[in-house]
């Protein structure tokens, strides 16, 4: 878990502005007792988690891809080449939508802006460390294209588990 008690705070008001927003249809689905905490979430989204990351062409076309995703600091990281089709339509389009998904056992579904992490970031030493320790490489040395470092600053985030308090036991014993 990277993330201070603030931190945490701020999730939890995304998630409580997140839910009553959404549709009736989601809310049916998304009960207050299947409903994901931001204590909870910080617990069980440890490590790399497999992400769907969408975005739009300049003609509006859906685009989804799976990417190597981490939850630090209560937001979504991930990177990828700089010369991927994706990285082009985020810097023109910075609009993102992400879930990660396991089985009907978690779904955390975000809205957002992403934002590059640019060498000079206050943050990007911190993610570039945390990257190489948890890959045992630099992200930066597994091809000649250059990486792009991505954050998610969510808008609207929900959390859903069929047994949140069972979920959240599992990751913290294992």
């Amino acid at each position: 878990m990277f993330e201070t008690p603030a931190e945490v705070a701020q999730l939890q008001t995304l998630l409580d502005a997140s839910l009553p927003r959404s549709t009736q249809h989601l809310r049916n689905i998304v009960k207050p007792e299947r409903s994901m905490t931001a204590e909870q979430l910080v617990t069980v989204l440890t490590g790399m988690r497999t992400l769907s990351v969408a975005t739009v062409t300049a003609k509006g076309e859906p685009r989804i891809s799976g990417l190597d995703g981490h939850f630090l600091h209560a937001r979504w990281h991930f990177s990828t080449s700089e010369k991927a089709a994706k990285v082009g339509h985020l810097r023109r389009r910075p609009a993102v939508s992400v879930a990660h998904i396991v089985g009907d056992d978690l779904g955390v579904f975000c809205h957002g802006t992403v934002e590059f992490l640019e060498r000079d970031h206050p943050d990007f030493d911190a993610l570039h460390d945390h990257l190489v320790q948890h890959y045992g490489s630099d992200p930066d040395s597994w091809q000649e294209d250059p990486i792009a470092y991505l954050r998610v600053q969510p808008s609207w985030m929900v959390g859903y588990a069929h047994d949140p308090a069972g979920i959240t036991a599992q990751a913290a014993t294992g």
